[in-house]
């Protein structure tokens, strides 16, 4: 593998790349006056799971930057099926037209369901494909004779995203706290989180107890719960919290029994990300509506879609406008975006991606076996093309924060992209790596994560 540095595109004329950004840009989940003191990568290109800056330098993209590029940046494939379509239809609105790249992507994502989520609602990013799953929800058991049914559930530590709705039914306090007052409060229900496990208990006996929660939550307010949202397996912002298959099995016949409708947000845990195309499949079981953004346009363009069951399209299919689903977005649908998304699902198909992403698991977790006899970890976890571990930090303000600034820092000067959620490192890397970039990969998270709970002393003040 030949990780050396490689010159840049063209850098006459980029200037300070950087010091224009914080003049300039208001960077995202970032405070910028904190940014000032910490060096920003100016990025040139990408090339397959490498990111290249403005000075030549490479960094192995192990989160996918953001956990949407699933097969490397200016993938061949992908670049060629959208300059095919750039010279057909950029874009049209949906309203009143159609084209054939959404129509081919609708009925490719509800035949990998089986038809039973025979409906897809597009949109352009994961918040949105929450608030129109919440809407959809609520609205359809009105059509129904059901108003009374408007309040909705999530689960403890869970993350949909950060407008005013997806707030609504997101419990991170730092993304939430500050809008409270704005905000139409949901109920919160016991997490799965298999690391709250008691002495004695297994994965299974803590998604049993966090359904049982829900269950006494649905009992109590009989008639009124329109959904549960759940992140299926692993709560990604929530520090990759991971939970046995059983708590979407439990939560689906709660559902059932008392007359809810189930809400998968698949944004970051779709696309084969979890080892299967889609997380729920797992469980053996189908929720009633299911988002998809992120990775489904392979990390090229916005786009999100929310899949549903025949039976809540049919709440909505009417004479009567009022009752029909009056959402849109500029964008909904755009060709572009949709064959990026059909390219994706292509290289899934050619390319046994599921497959073979089985054995890249099996050999970074190998690769990454010594963490779980190192005494600074805890928490090693696995599933599908995502690893974590909590680092063992002192119980004091602002720890959790210092080491992933640190822990940031360390990897990057050895060519990595790792970005922690607090005191958790996780690694959800492209499904491009071959063996030697999967050991590499490892060799260097050791290091970084050695070299901080060495050096770092910041953290262990």
């Amino acid at each position: 593998m030949d990780a050396s540095p490689r010159p840049p595109a063209d850098p006459s004329n980029l200037g300070d790349l950087a010091a224009r950004s914080l003049r300039q840009v208001w960077h995202p989940c970032t405070q910028m006056k904190q940014q000032a003191k910490l060096p920003l990568v100016a990025l040139s290109h990408g090339e397959g799971p490498w990111l290249v800056d403005t000075d030549g330098e490479r960094y192995l993209d192990a989160i996918s930057s953001w956990w949407v590029n699933l097969f490397g940046h200016a993938n061949p494939r992908i670049n060629a099926a959208l300059v095919d379509q750039l010279g057909r239809l950029e874009h049209a609105m949906l309203a009143g037209f159609t084209h054939e790249p959404v129509v081919a992507l609708a009925e490719r994502l509800s035949a990998l369901t089986g038809g039973v989520l025979g409906h897809a609602f597009f949109a352009s990013d994961g918040a949105s494909a929450v608030e129109i799953a919440l809407k959809m929800s609520f609205h359809a058991w009105r059509n129904q004779g059901h108003s009374d049914k408007r309040e909705f559930v999530c689960v403890r530590h869970g993350y949909h995203g950060e407008t005013l709705g997806a707030l609504a039914v997101t419990d991170v306090a730092l993304f939430r706290d500050a809008y409270d007052p704005l905000l139409r409060h949901a109920h919160v229900v016991a997490s799965p989180d298999a690391r709250d496990a008691r002495d004695g208990e297994t994965p299974v006996d803590v998604a049993r107890r966090a359904a049982a929660d829900l269950e006494t939550l649905l009992v109590q307010r009989e008639g009124r719960i329109a959904a549960v949202i759940v992140e299926p397996l692993v709560q990604c912002a929530a520090g990759m919290a991971m939970h046995d298959p059983e708590y979407l099995r439990r939560v689906r016949a709660l559902c059932d029994e008392h007359g809810a409708h189930l809400i998968a947000d698949e944004i970051a845990v779709g696309c084969g990300r979890t080892g299967t195309f889609f997380a729920s499949e797992q469980a053996g079981i189908w929720p009633d509506l299911l988002t998809l953004s992120k990775g489904i346009s392979g990390g090229y363009l916005p786009l999100s879609l929310v899949l549903s069951r025949d039976a809540i399209y049919n709440a909505f299919y009417d004479d009567d406008t009022a009752r029909g689903f009056l959402h849109s977005h500029s964008y909904t649908g755009n060709p572009l975006a949709c064959r990026a998304a059909l390219a994706t699902l292509d290289l899934f198909a050619d390319d046994d991606v599921l497959a073979r992403n089985v054995l890249r698991a099996q050999r970074l977790t190998q690769a990454l076996a010594p963490l779980a006899d190192d005494p600074r970890a805890r928490h090693v976890r696995h599933r599908g093309m995502i690893w974590a571990f909590d680092a063992v930090l002192p119980d004091a303000p602002g720890a959790a924060g210092a080491f992933a600034k640190r822990f940031s820092t360390e990897a990057r000067t050895r060519g990595v992209l790792l970005r922690p959620i607090g005191g958790t490192v996780y690694l959800m890397p492209p499904y491009v790596l071959d063996d030697d970039t999967v050991d590499w990969l490892a060799a260097r998270t050791l290091e970084a994560f050695d070299a901080t709970m060495t050096h770092g002393t910041e953290v262990h003040a």
